[in-house]
């Protein structure tokens, strides 16, 4: 089994402690603003694919 999707509270702490250590508390927000804007783009490829793919279905 992948042991990686068994990750407990205590390793989500300390993994955030490292974050905040090696970043400092300064650049987190910025950090975490590129990622969220990262996930809607995504997000918004994935659904323009999905009317792409829609799309010819209705023209039938």
């Amino acid at each position: 089994m992948n042991t990686l999707l068994f990750i407990g509270t205590t390793e989500i702490i300390f993994i955030a402690l490292i974050i905040l250590l090696l970043f400092g508390g300064r650049k987190i927000p910025e950090l975490m603003r590129g990622l969220g804007k990262g996930v809607k783009s995504f997000k918004d490829g994935v659904n323009g694919l999905e009317e792409e793919k829609k799309e010819p279905e209705e023209k039938k």
